[in-house]
């Protein structure tokens, strides 16, 4: 360094740098959010299974309904209490004859867009189109 300030190689130096860690780390930030928002939706999906199985031990029977967007679950009585955290998934319940139930999530958004999850009364949890995710996280 002379005596002036930096010389011109030096800032090259640093914007090179700073370009390689930012190469690094924007993928690694983008994968952390996607796995958020899909683990997210895991937890949307056990939510509402817990309001199904609620009403099942309540009833004996689960909620017969084929609600297929997250508004119409919010307005079911039985999933009141359930709120979506974010609009990344559109949430579907979909019962037909009180014995079984299939929920639903597939993905709105662009990082998490063709992402599908469902989770039925036997508690078999399936996953797809979720890019590097191929199983439900824990």
């Amino acid at each position: 360094m002379n005596k002036n300030g930096f010389t011109l190689i030096e800032l090259i130096i640093a914007v090179v740098i700073i370009a390689i860690l930012a190469s690094i780390a924007i993928p690694s930030y983008q994968n952390y959010i996607t796995r958020s928002k899909i683990k997210e939706a895991q937890s949307n999906l056990i939510a509402l299974s817990l309001s199904a199985e609620n009403n099942y031990q309540r009833t004996l029977n689960y909620p017969t309904a084929s609600l297929t967007t997250s508004s119409a679950l919010v307005a079911n009585t039985v999933f009141k209490s359930w709120a979506p955290s974010s609009n990344a998934f559109e949430y579907k319940y979909v019962s037909t004859d009180g014995s079984t139930y299939t929920l639903t999530a597939t993905g709105n958004e662009t990082k998490v867009s063709g992402c599908t999850l469902t989770l039925n009364n036997q508690s078999v949890k399936t996953i797809s189109g979720c890019g590097s995710v191929t199983e439900w996280m824990k």
